[in-house]
């Protein structure tokens, strides 16, 4: 099995070598030892959300105190292909679903989308609160998945602000009821790839999935994404929700990308 992890003042786990003894304190202490009920003799993980593990025993805890007795680190290189999520907000915290499961799936970033047909909006301080919500989110889901990597969030963008934002992005995937390509297809199909010494196919540094809300894509928008060089793709024969349609593209892409 492997050990539950805690998240470290990045600096201090930058610092920290094996035969060290790191100091986890405050709320994240209090949490393992309170919450968790991690006690002297167990082995945890300490990270610093980017990439950076360190392994060890621990050999002392008070009410907001884990001493680790450091046995190993390393660093976690990112993964050779970086998926974005683009999750347009919706109602009955449906979007908050989405986030959740997508970075237990292993979503690297995450854009907040204010679509034409999104219910819920954010607007000033909202939007505020809204991205530091969904950060708090895939942090704690990076933690249940025991990931070195927290996915961070971007501010909330509107269409246009999107289709700027993804311009540059080696790959975008508009998942959309009506297209007629398979989502498969359009990741082997990309032009100008190429195979690596194992015979598997070379991929894009970042893959965007964009997720409409519960109204879909408006037609305006799919043309805008289209401009900026997105492909619209379908996932099946059946409509998915916007919790579910994010991380069933991921589940797809980890398997073709070969990160699964």
């Amino acid at each position: 099995m492997t050990n539950p992890i805690f998240f470290g003042d990045p600096a201090q786990v930058a610092a920290a070598s094996p035969g060290d003894t790191f100091r986890l304190e405050g709320p994240e202490a209090r949490h393992a030892v309170s919450v968790k009920r991690i006690s002297a003799g167990e082995n945890v993980d300490i990270v610093d959300g980017a990439g950076r593990r360190l392994t060890g025993t621990v050999s002392a805890t008070g009410p907001s105190l884990l001493e680790l007795s450091v046995e190993h680190a390393a660093e976690e290189p990112p993964a050779a292909v970086r998926f974005i999520l683009v999750q347009a907000l919706a109602k009955g915290d449906r979007d908050e679903q989405a986030v959740e499961a997508a970075t237990e799936l292993g979503v690297d970033h995450v854009i907040p989308w204010q679509s034409d047909r999104s219910i819920v909006r954010w607007k000033t301080e909202k939007a505020v609160k809204g991205q530091a919500k969904w950060q708090a989110l895939t942090t704690a889901a990076a933690k249940q998945s025991r990931r070195a990597w927290i996915p961070g969030v971007e501010p909330v963008l509107d269409s246009r602000g999107l289709a700027r934002r993804l311009a540059d992005t080696d790959l975008v995937l508009v998942l959309h009821e009506e297209a007629d390509a398979p989502l498969a297809d359009a990741v082997r199909n990309l032009p100008g790839r190429s195979a690596d010494a194992t015979g598997r196919t070379a991929a894009p540094a970042e893959i965007a999935i964009v997720v409409g809300p519960e109204g879909g894509i408006s037609a305006a928008e799919l043309e805008l994404l289209r401009g900026a060089g997105a492909l619209a793709v379908r996932l099946g024969p059946h409509v998915l929700r916007s919790s579910t349609a994010g991380p069933a593209a991921l589940a797809v892409l980890n398997q073709l990308l070969g990160r699964w």
